[in-house]
């Protein structure tokens, strides 16, 4: 039975698909983007959901449980840093799954996870259209 399991297998076993997920964690901090399959955007997209409620909760115990994860220090001190503060007054969602198609190879389905920007800063005013006058 599979009662109480959660996640994908991915096909590995379990130190090599932690490994593999650590890997791909650390690349999205450093990036703020990854190019792979479907199954594997989705499981990281909950790794990486979890590092950045770690850096929003900014103690010295969640410092080291991010150090337990991502690879690189340098890395942590940017979730800790850079991303905690662009997403201080977000309550969750700070990544995205967008499809891209399928990989040339083995035709298996590729996705770009990214974290969001904030749309709203990037968005111009929108301007008034004037109305022809009529002519009488």
């Amino acid at each position: 039975m599979h009662h109480g399991k959660t996640g994908s297998k991915l096909g590995r076993s379990s130190s090599h698909k932690e490994a593999m997920l650590r890997n791909m964690v650390t690349s999205v901090i450093k990036y703020e983007r990854i190019r792979t399959t479907d199954t594997k955007a989705k499981e990281l997209k909950k790794v990486a959901e979890k590092m950045i409620t770690l850096g929003k909760k900014g103690s010295l115990h969640a410092r080291r449980q991010a150090l337990a994860v991502v690879r690189d220090k340098d890395m942590v001190g940017k979730l800790f840093g850079e991303l905690t503060e662009r997403y201080r007054n977000r309550p969750g969602g700070y990544t995205r799954i967008v499809k891209a198609g399928y990989r040339f190879g083995d035709n298996a389905p590729v996705s770009i996870l990214e974290f969001i920007t904030d749309e709203k800063k990037k968005e111009k005013p929108k301007t008034k259209v004037k109305a022809k006058e009529k002519v009488a």
